[in-house]
């Protein structure tokens, strides 16, 4: 069973409304809350996009080169559920911010748009606009065969052992975590995305942070943690 599957399947079932993910961007003065069922609805088009445009297979290397976002959570988890390798760079595919070059086969980039919306210019030469191409897939996935324990999922780690190392993590169970970790590969997505997701904690994830408002988010978003 694929990484997003064993992480998403037990909080859909138990509530599939419960907020997953807050995201705040200080720079931009922005918060986004996604539920369980939403972001695995983005999940599920980033994995249908990758199997129908990208041609993924289970172990094909995919390089995810941006910033801790809610966006992020999305592609990675799609990434994972179609069962390609997250990698730092090199992938045949790679998903990069606005400012990214193409660096792959296919580049996709990914507006980080607070509303979700695409690019408001052509992506250029070599790029997808990501979020505009994706909307389009569907909103259920199936993998055409199931993804092995042994399959690579994060840099060098298997499904197993990626799963094994966030569960390992110092995360109470149901909390509600503050973070500002950057999601660097394969180091800060284990610590400050899977960890909380194995753990089945809710995160609230704070971009270009002002470290004077920290205090004040843990006590509106009653969070008992902070990364």
């Amino acid at each position: 069973m694929s990484l997003t599957e064993q992480l998403l399947r037990p909080l859909l079932a138990r509530s599939a409304a419960k907020p997953l993910i807050t995201h705040y961007d200080d720079a931009a003065g922005t918060r986004v809350e996604l539920s369980v069922a939403t972001l695995a609805n983005w999940a599920a088009k980033t994995a249908n996009w990758l199997v129908d445009e990208a041609d993924v297979e289970p172990g094909d290397p995919v390089s995810v080169a941006l910033p801790a976002h809610w966006q992020t959570a999305g592609v990675l988890l799609g990434a994972w559920w179609c069962g390609a390798t997250v990698v730092e760079s090199g992938g045949r595919v790679a998903f990069v911010d606005p400012s990214g070059e193409a660096s792959a086969e296919i580049t996709a980039v990914v507006s980080l748009d607070p509303m979700g919306r695409g690019l408001s210019a052509d992506p250029g030469e070599g790029r997808v606009d990501f979020l505009s191409d994706a909307r389009l897939a569907g909103d259920d996935f199936v993998a055409l065969s199931p993804v092995p324990g042994s399959t690579p999922a994060l840099g060098s780690s298997t499904v197993d052992e990626t799963l094994e190392r966030a569960r390992a993590a110092a995360v109470p169970p149901g909390a509600r975590v503050l973070s500002t970790l950057e999601w660097t590969v394969p180091d800060g997505v284990l610590a400050g995305f899977l960890a909380p997701l194995a753990a089945g904690a809710s995160l609230v994830q704070v971009s270009n942070a002002d470290p004077a408002k920290l205090a004040d988010k843990e006590n509106t978003e009653r969070t008992v943690l902070r990364l």
